[in-house]
């Protein structure tokens, strides 16, 4: 059966497999509802990172794999730590957005050293960026080659 989507009726008894098309690159494709759910969620919710002094954190792990927004709480004594972007080049990380934002907990004399992975770029530098104070972000998106700063709020 065939309907205009301007006949179609609202539900609300989705279940986790039912799919929905989209269309990406000029090309329809299909997702999940569950899946939808999980993208909604990841841009909304953030994952809360605590930031201890000297202990350096990849966010190529696994647990970081979905994460689009980082909220950072510092911890201890003051100090510094350098929390690694993932590898870019790989295909889960193509046109991936990381926003990473401190909290209150931040100091003058506490550093978090935003760092591309090894033979990387981050701005088309090997340099790392500085978030080191209260309610300081950055927002990254990779173009499969290198991570690129669209956006910084100081």
């Amino acid at each position: 059966m065939s309907k205009r989507i301007s006949e179609l009726n609202a539900t609300t008894d989705l279940t986790q497999s039912d799919e929905f098309a989209v269309v990406q690159s000029n090309e329809t494709k299909k997702i999940t509802f569950k899946n939808l759910q999980k993208e909604i969620i990841n841009y909304l919710v953030p994952y809360s990172l605590t930031v201890v002094p000297s202990v350096n954190e990849d966010l190529g792990r696994s647990i970081f794999a979905d994460a689009e927004m980082i909220k950072l709480t510092w911890s201890g004594a003051n100090g510094s730590m350098i929390l690694t972007l993932p590898d870019c080049t790989d295909a889960n990380n193509t046109n991936r957005v990381i926003r990473l934002i401190s909290d209150s907990s931040f100091a003058t004399n506490t550093r978090v050293y935003v760092t591309p992975a090894s033979g990387q770029n981050l701005d088309g530098s090997s340099s790392n960026y500085e978030i080191n104070k209260a309610y300081e972000g950055v927002t990254i998106w990779s173009d499969g080659a290198e991570w690129f700063i669209i956006q910084k709020k100081a």
